[in-house]
């Protein structure tokens, strides 16, 4: 069987956010891309992830303007990083153990180059499952119950 690696599943290139902007700015790439993770650079440097989760938790606290609070204050800092090469059995456990909702992709340099989510994880498990061969058909007759033996008593 060959193996799964995570850059078969992952979102290549995927969208940044630079860490001074606001979690307004995050909120709104978010729904203009359709997406709910994005990688938090400063300069090119990984720095964090915020997700839509971490964005709607602290939008939500009483007295706190989306404008004013930035990324940082926002964002899950030292995010868990894979290789592209990954197999995605490492990923996929990790992720599950730590109830992660993504792992960033990095180069041999530290540089993002993708993104594996919780929503790539279903793709993969919805592939695998469909290449799983079918269950045999039980017949009917072999399910069917069996009539009592008459043995004669001598």
């Amino acid at each position: 069987m060959t193996t799964i690696l995570v850059q078969d599943y992952m979102t290549a290139s995927p969208h940044s956010i630079g860490v001074t902007l606001s979690l307004s700015d995050a909120a709104n790439m978010m729904k203009a891309y359709k997406i709910r993770h994005l990688p938090v650079l400063d300069g090119n440097s990984l720095v964090g992830i915020v997700s839509e989760r971490d964005i709607q938790m602290v939008t939500n606290m009483e007295g706190v303007d989306a404008e004013e609070v930035s990324i940082e204050e926002a964002m899950s800092q030292s995010p868990y990083t894979v290789a592209a090469n990954t197999p995605l059995e490492v990923c996929a456990r990790h992720m599950a153990k730590h109830k992660l909702g993504s792992a960033v992709v990095v180069d041999a340099n530290q540089k993002v180059v993708g993104v594996f989510t919780v929503t790539d994880g279903m793709r993969a498990l919805a592939d695998l499952l469909a290449k799983m061969p079918e269950a045999e058909v039980i017949e009917a007759s072999a399910s069917a119950p069996k009539k009592p033996s008459s043995k004669k008593r001598a």
